[in-house]
């Protein structure tokens, strides 16, 4: 949580934070200063202090909402300190960062540095300030393993119940999917129509996927997996927007929106076949669906996570597929991990994967992720499960936005020739 910041700090010999780039989509910012219009901002916080958000004249209002001390750019004259530098606007911005850093006492010491920027900007400062300031140390940190990761890693209730709000906005979303494809007309070949009579396509499902989300209150920055086919077999294909939907082809829908303006993410996974499926492709799911309870069944409080991860991958190779367990890499199987943290990231501690440390732990107050699935892109088809979980206090998983695990849908236009 953010308490624990200091005390990270603390153990990871840091005197101070300092954080970069805008308020939106920039997790350490937003974690902070929980969004708004505040772009190329720079916050400080000093082991033990409050935090103090620096932000451009034009965005004190902005800067305002965050309700952490503000001061303005403004305060360190930018064009005096671009004379000083001959025209180095590089060098002019790292003699701004020298002078707050000065203003907090940090001459020397260890300084980490966080946030989504332009890389060759503030690489090229850095390098100016890091001559500027010898005695200072500015540490950059894995991001696996970052203090922000590892303090984001617990969440507190206001932070699961915004998730939580996510998942309904995500399930309702699904739900709209869901009717718009059964309710769709179908062609002589089982391909899908829209009301014009032209073919439904994976394009037109996004599109109709990005409006509803908007008109609920989310956005979509790292996009949407819905494949069909043999783009259904490989993990995180996002799917051939003039692919044509069709009955009896799976079909993995995936999907992973945030709060408007960079905020909690929800993720959630269905696969779905239309009409009627494939008898290899029902014992695929069949197989899916029987680990996911599985581990529902065995998650633990405080138990590693790649304990499940080596679960799934003994119980999918019982059953003949190939896994990380035993395959470097594989392209067909069991292809990736079983799951992983969710918050500000999408992808966040804990992590599964099999090299991870047993700190990655199922403690209380973690929100998780449990995915298993199985692809096979020769044969034309994946399969893909996934809710998002939150392991309470008292020890219990919940689910935060429950939906129906149907594989095969039902269409209400049409019916399966004898």
């Amino acid at each position: 949580m953010k308490s624990d910041l200091d005390t990270l700090m603390q153990v990871r010999n840091l005197d101070a934070l300092v954080v970069l780039g805008n308020a939106e989509h920039n997790p350490p910012m937003y974690y902070f200063v929980g969004g708004g219009h505040v772009s190329d901002a720079m916050l400080v916080k000093k082991r033990g202090e409050a935090p103090i958000l620096f932000y451009n004249d034009m965005e004190r209002g902005e800067a305002a909402k965050s309700g952490l001390k503000t001061r303005p750019f403004s305060e360190f004259d930018l064009a005096e300190l671009q004379k000083q530098a001959n025209g180095d606007s590089l060098l002019a911005l790292a003699m701004r960062f020298q002078k707050i850093l000065e203003d907090f006492d940090l001459t020397r010491g260890r300084v980490g540095i966080y946030g989504q920027v332009e890389f060759s900007s503030a690489f090229g400062m850095m390098v100016k300030l890091k001559s500027l300031m010898p005695h200072v140390e500015f540490v950059g940190e894995a991001g696996m393993d970052s203090i922000f990761l590892m303090a984001m890693e617990t969440k507190d209730e206001s932070e699961v119940e915004r998730i939580r709000k996510m998942g309904k906005i995500t399930t309702a979303v699904v739900r709209r999917v869901q009717n718009l494809l059964t309710n769709s007309d179908v062609r002589a070949d089982e391909v899908l129509l829209k009301e014009d009579g032209s073919p439904l396509t994976i394009g037109d499902v996004k599109s109709k996927i990005e409006l509803w989300l908007a008109e609920l209150g989310a956005e979509n920055p790292e996009g949407t997996i819905f494949s069909i086919g043999r783009d259904a077999g490989v993990p995180h294909s996002t799917g051939n927007p003039t692919d044509f939907i069709r009955l009896g082809q799976t079909i993995v829908f995936d999907i992973f929106p945030c709060e408007r303006g960079g905020g909690y993410f929800y993720d959630f996974t269905r696969t779905w076949s239309l009409g009627y499926a494939m008898p290899e492709a029902q014992e695929l799911y069949d197989q899916v669906y029987e680990i996911y309870n599985q581990l529902a069944d065995n998650f633990d409080l405080n138990a590693p996570f790649k304990d499940y991860q080596r679960m799934t991958c003994e119980y999918f190779e019982s059953k003949g597929h190939a896994s990380s367990l035993n395959t470097k890499a594989p392209l067909n199987g069991y292809v990736h991990s079983i799951g992983h943290g969710v918050g500000l990231n999408i992808h966040e501690r804990p992590f599964s994967s099999l090299t991870v440390g047993d700190d990655h732990r199922l403690a209380p107050g973690v929100i998780i992720t449990s995915e298993p699935g199985l692809y096979y892109p020769e044969k034309g088809m994946g399969i893909r499960i996934e809710d998002t979980i939150w392991v309470r206090p008292d020890g219990k998983m919940e689910i935060l936005a429950e939906y129906p695990y149907d594989f095969v849908l039902p269409m209400k236009k049409w019916k399966k020739k004898k």
